[in-house]
C-alpha cells in the first residue's frame, strides 16, 4: 500500500517496495544506479523532477521506485518551490525581514491552542496541513512592537513568568 508525504514521493507502508531494485530515474543521460528505497515516482512532481532537476524516468524500469538520494533531493526542490511561491504571495511589505516559521512542524494541538488563542476563524474539518497553512498566513499578518516585546520578554526572563501564566 502507498502512502504519499505531502511531497509528491509516495512511500510503500509494509517496505517490500524497491527490494533488490535500482532506482528508476536518470540523471544526465545516465542511468542511477542507487539501490531503491521504498519511495515511488509521482506523477504529480513530474514537471519538478523533468525541469529544475533535469531527470527523467527510465521506460524501461520495472517499478517506480526510487532512491533516498533522489527521493530527498526531490523534497528539497519541492520545499524550496512551496518556500518561494509563499513569498511571492505575501501582501507585506517585501522589504521587511521576517522569518519563515514553519508550523507543519508543529502538533496538531499545538496549532489548535494557536486558532484559539488568536481567534483564527476556519472551517471545519482542516486537516493538519491546511490548519498549519491558515496560521501561517495569519501569523505574517501580525504587527510586532519589537521594542515593548523585547522589553516584556526581558523582564519576563528576569521574574521567571510570563503573561499566559506559565511558570517553569
Amino acid at each position: 500500500m502507498e502512502i504519499s508525504n505531502g511531497a509528491g514521493v509516495s512511500s510503500d507502508e509494509d517496505g517490500t517496495g524497491g527490494q533488490n531494485e535500482i532506482c528508476c530515474l536518470i540523471e544526465d543521460g545516465n542511468k542511477c544506479r542507487r539501490p531503491a528505497g521504498n519511495a515511488s515516482f509521482s506523477k504529480r512532481i513530474q514537471k519538478t523532477v523533468q525541469r529544475k532537476l533535469k531527470l527523467s524516468l527510465d521506460s524501461l524500469a520495472r517499478t517506480q521506485f526510487i532512491c533516498d538520494f533522489h527521493k530527498s533531493k526531490i523534497q528539497s526542490a519541492r520545499s524550496k518551490r512551496q518556500r518561494s511561491m509563499r513569498h511571492s504571495d505575501d501582501s507585506g511589505d517585501s522589504d521587511s525581514e521576517s522569518p519563515e516559521v514553519d508550523f507543519s512542524n508543529l502538533q496538531m494541538q499545538t496549532l489548535r491552542r494557536y486558532k484559539k488563542f488568536f481567534k483564527v476563524t476556519t472551517r471545519p474539518g482542516m486537516n493538519k496541513a491546511q490548519l498549519a497553512d491558515l496560521i501561517s498566513k495569519h501569523f505574517r499578518t501580525i504587527q510586532v512592537k519589537e521594542k515593548e516585546v523585547l522589553t516584556y520578554f526581558i523582564y519576563s526572563v528576569k521574574h521567571n513568568s510570563n503573561k499566559n501564566g506559565y511558570n517553569d
